[in-house]
């Protein structure tokens, strides 16, 4: 009988920052490779040698588990273990483990922050041997499986859509100052800005202290800014596409507001050097880039959509759809430099924001 466990994550806002710099040293024990064969057949078998494979991302069980069962249908014999685990959080615990020799996660996530010290963890493996297209490789080394793009959300009761900001500047008119918003106070929603070349990081200054001026009501995530807005608490806050989609299943009066542009927010997964199972952590990352997980992962909210702007076929993701029907237009981060970009620039963006721990 397979065990799976699950638990969450926690980390402090200040924790999180430490884990991410201490991951960023890199390993310390020389893992090596995987050895790992070149073609899905042979990889197939070797998996089911292993028999088993530790997966461990920032998503509540329940949403991973249909596709976990799918997984153990398709290929009986691996059991998956799921574990939730924050990205700052499995970085830091992984830059120890791979420092020490004794790696016992098999399957990694890498979002935001995390991806480049994700980078220097990451095996290689031969992706496109799996069946894994060459579009969803990123970095060489990570598999993009889902995307968490970064929204404005708002309370359907309490604002008209006519209303609406559909700009960031129309964001700084007055009647949205007065904790009228929420928004997270590491500056995750504003990401957009070092993404998009007609927006830029002197723009994005000037923006944000013009926004920190009308007293916005910060939160320390984007999930509790989110949570703000379904409560009516504020009419509008920063929230993550999959949030509001989820909170609209439950009732919830919220609703995706038409503020654009935004930024895709990539998601991706990766086996670390010295994974324990490594083949069978390939063949559950090449499954869940495949075109039938990527179904079952929808229905969560959770699977790929089109990294730039591209509503020529929405209706194969209700994330995507979400997407299109409120008119926004996204950004992808298309490289490594642009993670690194990012971190540099979410600390003048807090500064600017007032919302900076230093």
């Amino acid at each position: 009988m397979m065990t799976r466990r699950y638990r969450s994550g926690r980390l402090t806002a200040l924790g999180a920052v430490l884990a991410v710099v201490g991951a960023a040293t890199g390993c310390g024990a020389d893992l090596g490779t995987a050895d790992l064969p070149d073609s899905m057949s042979a990889l197939v078998e070797q998996a089911k040698s292993e028999g088993e494979v530790d997966w461990q991302a920032a998503k509540p069980l329940a949403q991973m588990q249909p596709v976990i069962d799918l997984f153990e249908k398709e290929y009986p014999g691996i059991d998956v273990t799921y574990t939730e685990t924050k990205a700052p959080d499995q970085a830091s615990r992984l830059n120890v483990q791979q420092a020490a020799g004794r790696v016992s996660v098999d399957v990694a996530n890498a979002v935001g922050q995390t991806v480049v010290p994700s980078a220097k963890m990451a095996d290689d493996v031969p992706w496109s041997a799996y069946g894994v297209a060459a579009e969803n490789i990123f970095n060489e080394d990570f598999v993009y499986i889902w995307a968490a793009p970064k929204v404005w959300v708002y309370n359907t009761d309490k604002v008209k859509s006519a209303d609406l900001p559909k700009t960031w500047d129309d964001l700084l008119q007055p009647s949205w100052a007065g904790g009228a918003v929420a928004a997270d106070s590491p500056a995750q929603f504003m990401t957009v800005w070092d993404l998009d070349p007609a927006m830029g990081e002197g723009r994005a200054v000037t923006w944000a202290k013009k926004f920190a001026e009308q007293g916005p009501h910060y939160t320390p995530t984007v999930n509790e800014a989110e949570a703000l807005v379904e409560s009516g608490q504020v009419d509008m806050g920063t929230s993550l596409v999959n949030l509001v989609l989820q909170a609209k299943a439950k009732g919830a009066p919220v609703e995706i507001a038409p503020l654009s542009p935004t930024s895709a927010s990539e998601a991706y997964l990766y086996v670390p050097k010295g994974a324990p199972h490594p083949a069978a952590a390939a063949l559950l990352t090449s499954f869940l880039s495949s075109d039938k997980a990527q179904k079952v992962l929808g229905e969560t909210f959770n699977s790929r959509i089109p990294s730039s702007t591209d509503c020529s076929d929405p209706d194969g993701s209700p994330t995507l759809r979400a997407m299109c029907d409120a008119g926004l237009k996204w950004f992808p981060s298309t490289a490594l430099s642009d993670y690194k970009s990012l971190s540099q620039f979410s600390v003048k963006a807090q500064k600017a924001l007032g919302t900076d721990i230093s």
